[in-house]
């Protein structure tokens, strides 16, 4: 009778103490702070920025299909009509799918009407929503020919509809990944947000996927 006691308590311990470390596992991806054995698979070929690395390496542990994909994620001073742009690096466009290089320009500093700000005091939340959406235009490229690319290039520059395609399937691949919180986080954000030009809101509003859509979608996917 005490053994059997005595193994009924020993298992109730051993589900509290697993369900917790699963539960603050969770909490630390959450705020940034993958566990450290995980740090260097989730920086595998990847260049980042050290005020960045949390932020990074939080979005990318959403995406394990990207864990051996080249990508580097660089300061730009501007970035045409963006805050942040993903491109395959062109000299490496024809090397193959599994030996291509991505590029993910960030822009420096958030451009408001009367001032800037360092693009690495924005909210976490909305920084990894950014860039979850960014790694979403990856897993749309990576599939892709050299010359499939190339047309997708141009397509994305020269036909809106093309390009607000693009961008919602960036925000779906971000979503199918478990993101959507993070995508609504930015959204929210930069709608939201008194000091952000106007012109930048209605270009976000004309060709990205609305909140209340998102929302709609988030909805579906939820457990």
């Amino acid at each position: 009778m005490i053994n059997s006691l005595f193994l009924s308590a020993l298992t109730i311990c051993w589900c509290v103490t697993l369900f917790s470390s699963a539960g603050a596992k969770a909490e630390r991806v959450r705020k940034g702070d993958p566990p450290q054995a995980e740090w260097a698979d989730l920086a595998n070929n990847k260049v980042i920025p050290g005020e960045m690395e949390k932020v990074i390496l939080t979005a990318l542990s959403y995406y394990p299909s990207l864990k051996d994909t080249r990508i580097h994620f660089i300061y730009k001073e501007d970035i045409r009509k963006s805050v942040m742009q993903a491109q395959p690096k062109v000299s490496t466009l024809f090397r193959g799918k599994s030996k291509r290089t991505y590029v993910i320009k960030i822009s420096r500093y958030l451009k408001l009407n009367s001032e800037s700000l360092d693009i690495t005091t924005l909210p976490f939340e909305v920084l990894v929503g950014w860039i979850a959406h960014e790694l979403g235009h990856i897993i749309d490229y990576k599939d892709r020919s050299g010359l499939a690319m190339i047309g997708f290039g141009a397509k994305y520059w020269l036909f809106e509809n093309f390009l607000k395609d693009a961008e919602r399937r960036a925000d779906l691949f971000a979503l199918d990944h478990g993101l959507g919180d993070m995508i609504m986080e930015t959204k929210n954000f930069v709608l939201n947000h008194a000091d952000i030009p106007d012109s930048y809101k209605e270009r976000i509003k004309r060709l990205y996927m609305s909140p209340e859509e998102f929302t709609e979608m988030l909805t579906d996917v939820a457990p």
